[in-house]
């Protein structure tokens, strides 16, 4: 069965394609590769994020609160309506992060969504997390606000799988066409040269990757796709520009789930 909870920290990375096959050769000593990408360089993942009308979720995610989350829906590739998809919450405490996800058919979700009704419990589903996503529903009234694909590559460390890496590049969005059986295209988010690297942990990182990233003077730095895609879009929009601010406490005063952090 396939993993459905994920508890780890996040280390995120902008770096130069430049640099990027070096560091892979590098790290090929220690990690293997993702099953994904043992018959093609790249897989692309495919997203549409919920939110409210007036984008509280990744608003108050901007302003950085102790407590922040996310609702999406994920597919690998492009699916078709009875092929199989992810629906996930992402929840972060004190910078530490909680997944979890359960397995739907791609026109289930959108039933789901639409209608506000649960699916009849099938066994690849995950009763827990559906009850969950029924609840956020309901709290925020939420509705699909934004497409985002890229193209990775992942690495797993062969003496602990918990560790992992990751390279998103050609990350591309749009505010249209919000179907993941549409196609996975969109305007790019990251420079032609930027890839997303991703460290992501249960624990602390081993010695050797410390060392790498310092040879090749990498830092962590704070990115969420969703969150720069959002900002990008207030910088483009001339209208808005100088009269709205990512973060606005007024909209902080709308209910929040405070439901327990497992």
């Amino acid at each position: 069965m396939a993993i459905e909870v994920f508890n780890r920290q996040e280390c995120k990375f902008l770096i130069h394609k430049s640099i990027y096959k070096d560091i892979e050769n590098r790290i090929l000593r220690y990690m293997e590769l993702d099953d994904y990408n043992k018959e093609k360089e790249f897989y692309t993942i495919s997203n549409i994020y919920y939110d409210t009308e007036d984008n509280h979720l990744i608003r108050t995610s901007l302003c950085k609160p102790t407590y922040k989350e996310k609702l999406r829906l994920r597919a690998y590739g492009i699916p078709k309506g009875e092929d199989k998809v992810f629906l996930e919450v992402k929840k972060k405490v004190n910078g530490f992060g909680n997944k979890r996800r359960t397995k739907l058919e791609l026109q289930e979700a959108y039933e789901f969504f639409s209608t506000g009704k649960k699916p009849e419990i099938k066994n690849y589903m995950n009763k827990q997390v559906i009850n969950e996503v029924e609840y956020i529903f309901k709290t925020y009234h939420l509705k699909p606000k934004l497409y985002i694909a890229y193209d990775r590559r992942a690495f797993f460390y062969k003496e602990n799988r918990n560790l992992r890496i990751t390279f998103d590049e050609n990350i591309r969005t749009r505010r249209y066409d919000l179907a993941l059986e549409k196609g996975d295209y969109g305007e790019n988010l990251l420079q032609e040269d930027e890839i997303l690297m991703e460290i992501k942990t249960d624990y602390s990182i081993p010695l050797w990757l410390c060392k790498l990233l310092s040879e090749y003077k990498i830092f962590k730095r704070s990115f969420s796709k969703y969150g720069n895609e959002y900002e990008k879009m207030l910088l483009s929009n001339t209208q808005l520009k100088g009269e709205m601010k990512p973060c606005l406490n007024q909209y902080l005063t709308q209910p929040q789930l405070i439901h327990q952090f497992l």
